[in-house]
């Protein structure tokens, strides 16, 4: 059974802190109960919200279909700039995807990088469902994703939220260290051996992580990631990663309402797995959405070349199938940004060529031209395709299509509003 046992907050260390913070006093820690390999039941109402949810997740998968390796990329790089505002981090696709590329930038940008390896690196290896998932997984996804810190779950007592740095003043204080080993335990088991509706699995997998809070930091990070990596361990979801959590940051009271929800005694679960499958639907949604605008977006520049390239002369108009600049041109979506050497390598072919495609695709105002404060160009820029994840980041948080009339909190800046009325005026 789940129950709240007593602590006492004495900091030994006080001298940084603020003389509230510095007050001795007991405290609650929530200690949950062990999930175990199946799932517990739902009433009518979970249930039928949580199929419905998986039969949106299975349609938008299927309407993704060979796509979702590209968009699989874009879609977490989605969420990690989505997890990166909340926690006050200022990036935009744009610089994600130029320190992506180059390994360079802000310590902000390159800590999202990181983020975004770590999803995938986790997707790819705890997918596998023939891999039984163990406590040393999840250690080493959030060490991936936090590389900073130590290796290992935490030692000490640690809590969410509040108004101040001391457990006494916390919105929710996790288990204690000495808990949290065996409770980690029992969810690398649950991941691994449950069967069922798996909404059901990644919507409780990811309320007990965040509910056990394992480590110092990185929980919100890593936690995001176990939802892809249950939803991939069904042959629900084969195609795409949806980004499930970037709708909840959109609306973080439903979150932390849902999660109190799930912590509750007795648990009202259901109430966490409806809201958890209602931002299912939305997310697949948009991710549907973005694949279509993708697919509209190459067309479209496809044409402006073929304009350019009509209006000076070029013959043929239409490049041949094998020329250079139309493989970088339908490579786009997965690769927004490049250099003469990224091109001439993925292309085998001589550092020319790449760049000749390259100024006839800034010619054609398909790419732009990126400089360093010296003036150096230092790389190119598909935009147009960044501005689409910076939409799908803000469709997802404010739950519509549409964003140019709408600023969801803390969220990147609108891209330029010509684009928004092209490519995301669907319902």
């Amino acid at each position: 059974m789940a129950y709240y046992g007593e602590r006492l907050w004495r900091p030994e260390d006080a001298a940084h802190l603020s003389r509230r913070d510095r007050q001795p006093g007991a405290f609650q820690a929530y200690v949950p109960d062990e999930l175990g390999d199946k799932l517990p039941p739902l009433g009518e109402e979970a249930q039928q919200a949580a199929e419905d949810a998986l039969r949106v997740l299975t349609r938008a998968d299927e309407r993704v279909g060979a796509n979702g390796q590209y968009l699989n990329h874009l879609l977490i790089r989605s969420e990690s700039i989505s997890s990166s505002w909340i926690e006050g981090n200022r990036v935009t696709p744009k610089k994600l995807a130029v320190a992506e590329l180059l390994q360079q930038g802000s310590r902000l940008a390159l800590d999202v990088v990181a983020n975004v390896r770590a999803t995938e690196e986790s997707i790819t290896e705890l997918a596998d469902l023939n891999r039984i998932v163990t406590s040393a997984d999840i250690e080493h996804l959030q060490h991936v994703i936090e590389s900073s810190l130590g290796h290992g779950l935490r030692t000490e007592q640690n809590w969410v939220g509040g108004s101040g740095w001391s457990p006494l003043r916390s919105d929710f204080v996790p288990p204690p260290e000495s808990e949290v080993g065996r409770l980690v335990e029992d969810l690398a088991q649950f991941i691994s051996a449950t069967e069922g509706n798996p909404v059901v699995r990644a919507a409780i997998a990811h309320a007990q992580f965040e509910t056990i809070h394992p480590f110092i930091d990185g929980n919100g990070r890593t936690g995001r990631a176990l939802i892809h990596t249950v939803l991939r361990r069904t042959d629900a979801v084969r195609n795409t990663l949806i980004p499930i959590s970037t709708v909840f940051a959109g609306n973080t009271d439903t979150y932390i309402a849902g999660l109190s929800a799930f912590r509750a005694a007795p648990s009202r679960l259901d109430e966490w797995i409806i809201g958890f499958a209602h931002a299912a639907e939305l997310a697949a949604g948009n991710a549907v959405r973005l694949a279509t605008d993708i697919a509209s977006l190459r067309e479209e520049l496809l044409e402006q070349l073929v304009q350019h390239r009509e209006a000076r002369g070029a013959a043929p108009a239409r490049p041949r199938r094998d020329a250079v600049v139309l493989r970088i041109l339908e490579s786009l979506p997965g690769e927004p940004v490049l250099t003469v050497d990224t091109v001439a390598a993925k292309h085998e072919v001589s550092s020319a060529a790449a760049h000749r495609a390259l100024v006839e695709l800034g010619e054609a105002r398909i790419l732009g031209r990126n400089k360093d404060h010296k003036g150096r160009l230092i790389c190119w820029t598909a935009d147009r395709y960044l501005d689409l994840v910076s939409f799908t980041e803000r469709s997802n948080r404010v739950g519509a299509g549409d964003t140019a009339q709408n600023r969801p909190p803390l969220a990147p800046p609108l891209p330029d509003a010509r684009q928004a009325g092209k490519l995301q005026s669907s319902p």
